[in-house]
């Protein structure tokens, strides 16, 4: 390394007196022998201060070209990334925001908060993008920049950002195509999403994604003028949530006390295996109960398990829109679960179970109400 050493320090002579045309031979002789060397992270650093000085003056042209080449390297100094990455002009800049493993998460979200619609699309193609880089992508975002981190699959989405991709999805066809397309798409907002989707998304879902296309076609059916699906993508995080459930089961820790903590952090898998375990009815119809915009299957399923009213209120803003309910309906939910009698409502699931196959198509509030 001392004939690198002493290199370095030749080199700063000559910026300190040299031309515009030298300057420029200078840094890309300082960057070829940064990309194809190896070095720590001190000689890495006194690398970008040389090129960092000699950058300074070049064109934008030239500047395209720096940081091209820096993004594909991990021999990129972190100061001259996060430089280049900050760049007004959107096509330094985009390499680097959409490449560089080099620009911590501090520079993205920073760039992601307060940067162009073009950065954010560039970040928005990385090939990972974490939760809360998305969540502030599908808030801030265009719709283009939305479309393309939906359409990412190295994008990860939390709770959160789910939420806010269902509702720009409502007018954005072609977002939620790419919505339903995902694997990891939780499966209460993928039946909500199957619910307001059209025809010709549907139909696109079932081309693209034939190994559960079979199911969108024959899963949806008319729940109180609404489109609802029962089954959506066998996700991932839909069969941990399984062997979650089950695993309290074995240990006897399924309760009541769990039903509300899985509801509360809006852990819909884990709360409908669970009551589909308790009740028990099939998973399709814990969801559909949860889903359903006529609330009562919700407060039946409830208070058969003699759950208390905070677990049963829970439940319901877990599939209410948006987890919202009014107030006053809040009301008067809670006036309906107190008049509801445990040993009737027990008889209900006992009677709907008996009777699946005969009102298996029926709207589940029908259904249950025909057991009455």
């Amino acid at each position: 390394m001392a004939v690198t050493a002493s290199f370095l320090v030749d080199l700063e002579e000559a910026v300190s007196r040299g031309n515009p045309e030298s300057c420029l031979r200078a840094l890309w002789h300082a960057t070829d022998m940064l990309i194809a060397g190896t070095y720590s992270e001190d000689q890495i650093w006194t690398f970008g201060e040389i090129i960092g000085r000699l950058a300074g003056e070049i064109e934008t042209t030239a500047r395209v070209r720096l940081a091209g080449t820096l993004a594909a390297t991990n021999n990129a100094p972190f100061k001259l990334t996060r430089q280049l990455a900050f760049d007004d002009c959107i096509d330094v800049a985009r390499p680097v925001l959409s490449q560089s493993d080099r620009l911590d998460a501090e520079a993205l979200m920073f760039c992601a908060k307060n940067m162009s619609q073009q950065h954010l699309l560039a970040i928005s193609k990385r090939r990972s993008v974490p939760e809360p880089l998305t969540d502030v992508l599908v808030v801030r975002g265009s719709k283009e920049v939305v479309q393309s981190a939906a359409a990412n699959n190295g994008a990860n989405f939390s709770n959160v950002g789910f939420l806010h991709l269902m509702r720009r999805s409502e007018t954005d066809t072609i977002l939620a195509e790419s919505v339903g397309l995902r694997k990891d798409i939780p499966r209460h907002l993928f039946h909500q999403l199957i619910a307001k989707a059209s025809e010709e998304v549907r139909q696109k879902l079932e081309r693209e994604r034939p190994d559960f296309g079979t199911q969108i076609h024959r899963a949806v059916v008319d729940v109180t003028g609404a489109i609802h699906a029962r089954f959506g993508p066998a996700s991932k995080d839909y069969f941990t949530a399984k062997r979650t459930v089950a695993k309290l089961r074995e240990r006897g820790e399924l309760n009541e006390d769990k039903i509300f903590e899985f509801a509360h952090f809006l852990r819909f898998n884990e709360t409908a295996v669970a009551l589909s375990l308790l009740c028990p009815l099939p998973i399709e119809i814990v969801e559909r109960a949860l889903m359903d915009k006529n609330r009562e299957p919700v407060l039946i399923l409830a208070k058969s398990l003699d759950l208390s009213w905070p677990t049963a209120m829970a439940l319901l803003f877990l599939g209410a829109p948006n987890y919202r309910i009014m107030a006053g309906d809040l009301e008067k939910l809670k006036l309906d679960f107190h008049r509801l009698n445990v040993k009737t409502c027990r008889g209900v699931i006992t009677l709907y179970r008996s009777r699946r196959e005969e009102i298996s198509g029926a709207p589940l509030h029908r259904a249950l109400a025909t057991s009455l």
